[in-house]
């Protein structure tokens, strides 16, 4: 099969059938090019994740360009990227259309209320498979706690948390190898 079309076709069906946003698609993109295809290894896909984390626009976007991109180039990215946004962008076309047929509908409230809970999950998940990764234990878990904190409770912007975080980790570094250098 071309890569392009079974590119395509995996973004396309996760850009379908994944609700909850960019987050929610990440496990999906995991199994499917990192544990079935073996196409991207583990710690490459982690690395992806934190650029597509980084760089401005949509998560979902920025992922299925860093990984096609990854893969094929150019082309490999635009083509991943048109698989992930197309079904978006197609049902929500039909649903503006037809919006005012059903918006005050009370089985539609409720398939959406009861979707809630399963979008959660989603984003949940990559959440833990990310801090299993990155090595988070007992001694470090105080970071993205108190990270979540300063955001959720005191207002601090994500992107100060961020500058925070790489300087952090840059004087750590440092002192850590000097360290190393002087044993």
């Amino acid at each position: 099969m071309n890569i392009y079309l079974e590119l395509f076709g995996i973004f396309c069906k996760i850009g379908t059938f994944t609700i909850g946003g960019g987050y929610a698609m990440v496990p999906l993109i995991e199994n499917e090019i990192v544990n079935k295809r073996k196409w991207i290894a583990q710690e490459d896909f982690l690395d992806l994740l934190a650029i597509s984390q980084s760089a401005p626009g949509v998560f979902a976007v920025n992922i299925s360009i860093f990984v096609g991109y990854k893969l094929k180039g150019v082309r490999g990215s635009l083509v991943t990227t048109l698989g992930s946004v197309l079904p978006s962008f197609v049902i929500i076309l039909a649903i503006a259309m037809f919006f005012h047929n059903f918006k005050d509908n009370t089985i539609v409230e409720r398939i959406f209320k009861g979707m809630r809970p399963a979008v959660v999950a989603l984003i949940a998940a990559p959440t833990f498979t990310m801090a299993k990764s990155a090595r988070i234990n007992r001694y470090t878990i105080w970071i993205p706690i108190v990270s979540a904190l300063l955001i959720w409770l005191l207002g601090f912007s994500p992107i100060w948390i961020i500058v925070l975080a790489g300087v952090g980790g840059y004087v750590w570094g440092r002192w850590g190898s000097k360290l190393k250098s002087k044993d």
